[in-house]
């Protein structure tokens, strides 16, 4: 099992970039699959969900060249150009690449297969599964349907009005991925509006999606024409290295070309509102996403009462706010996100029990927890519970203890940032 040791260093200083996007490039293959001609996608994360996402489409007869500069040239066939897969396909580690599979698949001419790793066939799947069944699909799954592995029969389908009772970009895409497929009109409302790059990419594609206040409506029959694409830095992948800059004094450094979605800036705008100094440059816009990027100094942290609409904004960078909530004067509340329940791991236990390790009095709740902050950390031994988020996470707690820690099986990072060791370990070796 892959260890890493973290220990407290000096002011982290100079310009860095970070990966791809994860939830633009698993939408790039995806949609350049349905589309008619060659896809053209600069900057493809290729981490292990996305590989998982690559994979599963070369199984159904797409061809994806990779070529030596980076860049995927996808060989689109149009929405009816997928073939039956021979095999059983394999979305690893991948809750997008399931879920929203799901919905494409529901609609297609044969069968077919989904299944994952050992954490991925414990994650609830009938949140997306019990809407696409009114909508006439066909799919079965361990526990009543609750659970991969995953056998769908493609079916004819009907659009639906749908009233989501939580904001999930993953059951919203899937419903609007089938809705492509289906007879009338599909409609997605939301309690609070999740991220929207299927929106945006689809619309990039030619396809006419209307937003409206509280929710989304696709019409069926539509048809994709291929395009080329440019996957911006990752918010989620960058929120590591914007607290690091933010907990470790004298620190500055500026993070290149990230994506600056509004659906997905709920980190910069709590960071902010706990004192940070982040400041967003050269904006401008790449294949329909913003982009800027992102300069951060080290700064004097509060705590503060996080809830409502901005939780769904910054759901994937809970682990590593609750490290900068660790490190702020006084007490933060987290609220009205239950969601981390029902990540790769139960985000809310995994990282109460790293941030107690370091000595960090933390209370959960049901939907979130509680995290008094204090000056320093002390050392010792964590596991990520083979969560990738919650590994990084620790590692950049790691940056304020007072002796080393020490992350367990840390390989899962491979998940959504190939390369962060590399890139922690550089700046820590040039840290002043």
């Amino acid at each position: 099992m892959q260890t890493e040791s973290i220990e407290k260093c000096g002011a982290l200083r100079g310009e860095i970039r970070v990966p791809g996007d994860k939830s633009i490039s698993h939408r790039s293959v995806m949609f350049g699959a349905l589309a008619q001609g060659q896809t053209r996608v600069r900057g493809f994360l290729r981490g292990e969900d996305n590989l998982s996402t690559l994979t599963a489409f070369r199984a159904m007869g797409i061809a994806v060249e990779e070529r030596p500069d980076g860049e995927l040239l996808i060989e689109g066939r149009g929405m009816q150009g997928l073939t039956e897969p021979a095999d059983v396909l394999d979305c690893g580690n991948s809750g997008t690449t399931i879920r929203l599979m799901s919905g494409l698949l529901a609609g297609q001419r044969f069968f077919s297969v989904l299944t994952g790793d050992r954490y991925l066939r414990r994650r609830p799947m009938g949140r997306v599964l019990q809407p696409l069944a009114q909508m006439g699909a066909q799919i079965w799954g361990r526990q009543q349907g609750q659970c991969a592995p995953l056998a769908i029969v493609g079916q004819p389908l009907k659009g639906l009005s749908y009233q989501s009772p939580v904001a999930s970009a993953q059951v919203k895409s899937a419903l609007l991925l089938a809705g492509l497929y289906a007879e009338g009109e599909t409609r997605v409302y939301e309690p609070h509006l999740s991220r929207d790059h299927s929106e945006r990419m689809l619309r990039h594609f030619g396809v006419t999606v209307d937003s409206f206040a509280g929710g989304v409506s696709i019409a069926g029959g539509q048809s994709l024409q291929a395009r080329d694409l440019e996957v911006p830095g990752d918010i989620s992948s960058a929120a590591f290295f914007l607290v690091a800059a933010l907990i470790v004094p004298g620190s500055e450094l500026l993070i290149r070309q990230v994506g600056v979605n509004p659906t997905r800036t709920g980190i910069l705008d709590i960071l902010r509102a706990m004192g940070g100094d982040i400041r967003c440059l050269d904006e401008r816009e790449l294949g329909g996403e913003p982009v800027a990027d992102l300069l951060v100094r080290s700064s004097t942290l509060k705590g503060i009462e996080i809830g409502g609409a901005l939780v769904p904004r910054a759901i994937d960078e809970f682990p590593v706010i609750s490290v900068a909530a660790a490190c702020a004067e006084g007490t933060t509340v987290v609220r009205d996100a239950r969601e981390l329940r029902v990540k790769e791991t139960d985000r809310i236990a995994a990282m109460a029990s790293v941030l107690q390790t370091l000595g960090v009095t933390v209370t959960t709740a049901d939907d979130g927890m509680t995290i008094c902050g204090q000056e320093t950390f002390r050392g010792g031994q964590v596991d990520s519970c083979g969560d990738h988020r919650i590994a990084m996470s620790a590692a950049i707690a790691g940056l304020r203890a007072g002796t080393a820690l020490t992350i367990r099986d840390t390989a899962c990072t491979e998940t959504s940032f190939p390369g962060f060791w590399p890139l922690l370990a550089g700046l820590r070796r040039q840290a002043v």
